[in-house]
């Protein structure tokens, strides 16, 4: 009996995604009376034994390259080898597009209840009881599960990394799981300094900002506050902003610590995608844009005068640091 843990990775680094989900699971491995254990399906360039520093006491690896690529089928069969060879009863996924795709097909293979989208610990004191946010964010559900292996897929965001001490032993991973049923070709990479799913700080405009030619000075926000850039739908239909920056529900689904919203109305499906932000910055001139009813602070003002002032004040309190 144990706590498993995906391990996502990218690039050759482990998610931060994944980190949170590390802290979680031993969390969850303290309140049931286990140990908690870390997968990784693939190679990484990163000292996999530090992470033990999250409370993990062992990574399994299956380091084969070919992993690296997620082909979903592949990796729902390995991770389901993997469970019932550690005899896991717990399985912890990020609820990121890797996770979303993977944990309903492990729960299918192991017939095990499952959960998404998971914002706090289970409750353990009668049963397993995981809460989730349901109606795009505007309430709360605890489901029970009461299958013999469990999952859960965790926000990203809605629980703190937490590292301390200590060092995982490293094993590999012998699976076989099957041959690939999808070749990868190309790899075509955003460009972009700060990935907008792994960003802290997300600053994002609407059409308040007139026309693409504007940008300029939402960009320079970004920079200095160290920023992932997005936009609203509309803006990405008028093709102003690329569609990959697109956030709200039919777009990314975002969960930084800080998200400013620059000349964004507030449409609830807008809200939808961005609602798990800690915290949410408005600015906008019009005083009743709805965004400001979801804002921990807003700002009622003229875009081209507030962000230039704000950036300006940004350096200068760099500068004094």
């Amino acid at each position: 009996m144990s706590v498993l843990v995906f391990i996502d990775h990218a690039d050759g680094h482990v998610k931060k995604s994944s980190l949170e989900a590390l802290t979680y699971g031993a969390k969850v491995a303290a309140q049931l009376g286990t140990s908690a254990e870390g997968l990784l399906l693939g190679t990484v360039t990163e000292d996999l034994a530090a992470l033990g520093k999250y409370g993990v006491t062992k990574i399994h690896q299956a380091a084969n390259e070919a992993l690296n690529n997620l082909d979903t089928q592949v990796y729902a069969a390995a991770i389901a080898e993997a469970v019932t060879a550690s005899g896991a009863t717990v399985i912890i996924f990020s609820h990121t597009p890797t996770g979303k795709a993977v944990a309903a097909r492990v729960s299918a293979k192991l017939k095990a209840g499952l959960v998404t989208g998971a914002c706090a610990l289970p409750d353990t004191s009668n049963g397993f009881v995981v809460k989730k946010g349901v109606f795009s964010g505007k309430a709360f559900a605890n489901v029970s599960i009461n299958t013999a292996v469990k999952i859960i897929s965790l926000n990203p965001n809605s629980y703190m990394t937490v590292a301390g001490e200590g060092t995982a032993a490293v094993a590999p991973l012998a699976i076989s799981a099957g041959a690939a049923k999808v070749k990868v070709t190309a790899v075509n990479k955003v460009s972009g300094d700060v990935p907008l799913t792994e960003a802290d700080i997300v600053v994002s405009g609407g059409r308040g900002l007139k026309g693409p030619e504007n940008w300029g000075i939402l960009l320079d926000l970004a920079k200095v506050l160290g920023a992932a850039t997005a936009c609203s739908r509309p803006v990405g239909d008028a093709h102003w902003r690329p569609h990959h920056e697109h956030v709200g529900q039919t777009g990314v689904q975002v969960a930084p610590n800080l998200y400013i919203a620059v000349g964004i109305s507030g449409a609830i499906q807008h809200l939808a995608g961005v609602n798990r932000s800690k915290i949410i910055v408005v600015i906008n001139k019009d005083p009743e844009a709805p965004f400001f009813k979801a804002a921990d602070y807003g700002i009622v003002g003229d875009a081209f005068e507030v962000l230039p002032k704000l950036t300006e004040a940004i350096k200068k309190m760099k500068a004094s640091a």
